[in-house]
């Protein structure tokens, strides 16, 4: 009874946030086409991260988008590359302030690869037999909340962009204001390994200063129900080349004799990583800090999803063991991106490759340093006799060992993770809390890797993470798309998030 009587205040309806979250739906509900319209316009400027001229149009057309709606908005240039798109939202005797960050930026295109040859030309579409069919966008009206929209960018990561420029349209046309100051930051690097973040960070420290951030990036729960994560993996990436003979040879005269580099890297692969994920380098474990015991229960509670999502992706079992996917990703992991020897099929040649090569990407886990990792990755390599370069083998050095392995080290970057008992966090969950009228996922770490280290490191302030886009949006693949009603939930969340978040957050530090 004393249970119930302490939730009864957060759950009795009609609740504020519920109250907000009610007009805001019922201004979307009159102008479906009109936000799909201004979505599909800002789709159409292509985003791909190696097209500097073209992020910037989006960066341009964000400003505007955002002036538009009485947000102070400019650039944060950052030399030659994509500037960041600044904007502020003051709100009269607020007293706390946060920023959102989402990237306009995305993945490249093969035109060829995606239903109608054409990434940008944004195309709605209902799910009929199986199918998705073209339809178009109707003057007035209701649409199918179903139905998706269709073009690069549009689950990662545009997508909470326009939920938030129609949030603001919506607290305005119900005449509600913000109770926080909202600071608005929109990258065009992420995608590209914000390789100059900290940079636009430094020099922008005090424009940037605030309580906490609000990462709206990443996917919704593959229960489809909105989640907060209040961390994500850190990543780094390292490429492979195994050297064999100088030349092709053929393997009838010289197999056996002459070492394949297929096998050799092959062996190398099954040194570092096991059938079950586990990563067999001496000492790898040893940094990772053990999910806590709140973090276990919280993943624990999501809704099951690992049964469907086998068999959606006809897998007869999953690594150890069939363990929950939600409880894996809050550990290390090491992925093969690719691997490259020789020809297959048709193309096939009885014959030993030159060399062969591998990209391999690994997901950190908080205290895991991308120095650390580099070290012992190499240190392995040493100690299972391969000779290390990090630059094309010499002749010399190839006629002196055996196994030569060229490694070549991209960018890395740390996790993040805060604590489920962070006033942010406290604050942000409450809120949904409130406006769903009952408790949104709390997850403690996404799979996937964010700049929210840049961000915590440079800055010092905590993150949060809250996603819109629907888990299955082919992001970073071919016919990338949005369902609608996650733009519709997004839209009703963030105008909670910016009337009641204050509500929740405690005004000192417990």
């Amino acid at each position: 009874m004393r249970v119930r009587l302490l939730l009864l205040p957060l759950f009795a309806a009609p609740l504020a946030a519920q109250s907000v979250r009610d007009d805001v739906r019922a201004w979307r509900e009159a102008r479906e086409p009109q936000i799909v319209r201004e979505y599909a316009e800002f789709l159409a400027i292509p985003n791909t991260k190696n097209d500097t001229a073209a992020l910037r149009r989006n960066a341009v057309a964000i400003v505007g988008m955002l002036s538009k709606r009485g947000v102070s908005a400019r650039l944060l240039e950052n030399g030659a590359w994509p500037p960041a798109v600044y904007g502020e939202l003051k709100s009269p005797g607020a007293t706390r302030t946060i920023v959102v960050y989402a990237h306009y930026d995305g993945q490249p295109v093969d035109a060829a690869e995606w239903r109608g040859g054409a990434p940008f030309a944004a195309q709605l579409r209902e799910s009929r037999g199986g199918e998705w069919v073209d339809i178009a966008i109707p003057e007035r009206g209701r649409l199918n909340p179903e139905a998706r929209i269709f073009a690069r960018g549009a689950g990662d990561d545009k997508a909470p962009i326009v939920a938030i420029l129609n949030t603001l349209d919506a607290l305005a046309a119900t005449h509600r204001k913000p109770t926080i100051n909202v600071k608005f930051f929109f990258e065009g690097e992420e995608e590209s390994g914000s390789a100059h973040l900290k940079q636009i960070l430094e020099a922008n420290r005090a424009l940037l200063a605030a309580d906490a951030w609000l990462f709206c990036d990443g996917p919704t729960h593959q229960s489809r129900e909105l989640q907060v994560a209040f961390g994500g993996r850190g990543a780094m990436g390292v490429e492979l080349t195994v050297y064999g003979p100088a030349k092709a040879l053929h393997s009838g005269h010289y197999g056996n004799w002459a070492p394949n580099p297929g096998m050799l890297l092959a062996d190398l692969v099954r040194s570092m990583r096991d059938v079950d994920g586990r990563i067999l380098i001496s000492g790898y474990y040893d940094d990772v800090v053990p999910p806590t015991a709140k973090e276990l229960a919280a993943v624990r509670a999501l809704p099951p999803v690992d049964s469907a999502l086998r068999r959606e992706l006809l897998l007869g079992g999953t690594e150890a063991d069939n363990a929950l996917l939600a409880e894996r990703i809050l550990y290390p992991a090491l992925n093969m991106r690719g691997m490259r020897v020789g020809q297959v099929e048709g193309l096939a040649a009885n014959a030993i490759s030159t060399e062969a090569k591998a990209s391999f990407d690994f997901r950190l886990v908080p205290k895991q340093t991308p120095a650390r990792v580099q070290s012992m990755v190499e240190q392995h390599l040493k100690s299972t006799g391969w000779y290390v370069t990090h630059a094309a083998a010499t002749d010399a050095e190839r006629l002196a060992h055996r196994k030569v392995v060229r490694v070549t080290w991209g960018a890395g970057d740390e996790a993040t993770r805060v604590s489920l008992d962070q006033p942010i966090s406290q604050a942000l969950t409450a809120t949904l809390d409130e406006m769903l009228g009952k408790p949104v996922l709390r997850v403690p770490t996404l799979g996937g890797s964010l700049p929210t280290a840049t961000i915590e490191r440079t800055l010092g302030v905590p993150l949060v993470i809250f996603p819109i886009a629907n888990h299955d949006d082919n992001q970073h693949a071919k016919d990338e798309n949005l369902r609608l009603q996650n733009l519709w939930d997004g839209i009703e969340a963030y105008a909670a998030i910016m009337t009641r978040l204050d509500a929740h957050w405690p005004r000192t530090t417990p």
